[in-house]
């Protein structure tokens, strides 16, 4: 009868394994289709040849803590952010925001942005800026950079267009 318990047992052991294998296999399917879908929804929703997408980034690391940056394209507005004290460090440290990205079709657009900061000489700062682009067939991408350099800490933004 001891033999039988112990024998049961294994058996029991051995099904646990397979079924935690099983389970282990159905997770990383779940996790590669999970992707797959991911990958599809962004080629759906943003399809390469009218992607539009817009970057943030510093140039001068301590001459503006941001406070906000809204973005307008076309006169629309597109984006709004309030930054927290760790994205504004993210920043400093050399880190790119996506501000936003969409679509547009080809042909003529406008970007403005309306930022506000503390520079490091404790002034607030409201600066308003616009660029023209056109956007042509395949991704587009802009980065938008802010400098604001010593003494005077005056904002100076520039826009770089990647194809």
């Amino acid at each position: 009868m001891v033999v039988a318990i112990f024998a049961a047992g294994g058996v029991q052991a051995d099904e646990s394994a397979a079924l935690d294998r099983e389970i282990d296999a159905i997770e990383s399917e779940v996790a590669s289709l999970s992707q797959t879908l991911f990958e599809l929804e962004e080629s759906v929703l943003y399809p390469a040849d009218t992607q539009v997408a817009v970057f943030l980034a510093l140039k001068d690391k301590e001459g503006l803590a941001l406070d906000s940056v809204e973005l307008y394209l076309n006169g629309s507005p597109v984006s709004s952010h309030l930054y927290t004290d760790r994205e504004r460090e993210s920043l400093r440290k050399g880190g790119i925001q996506r501000l936003y990205i969409g679509n547009l079709p080809h042909g003529g657009h406008q970007l403005k942005a309306v930022l506000t900061a503390r520079s490091a000489n404790e002034r607030f700062i409201r600066r308003e800026v616009r660029h023209q682009f056109r956007k042509r067939p395949g991704e587009s991408r802009i980065q938008m950079t802010l400098d604001a350099a010593a003494p005077d800490y005056e904002p100076v933004v520039s826009f770089q267009e990647w194809e």
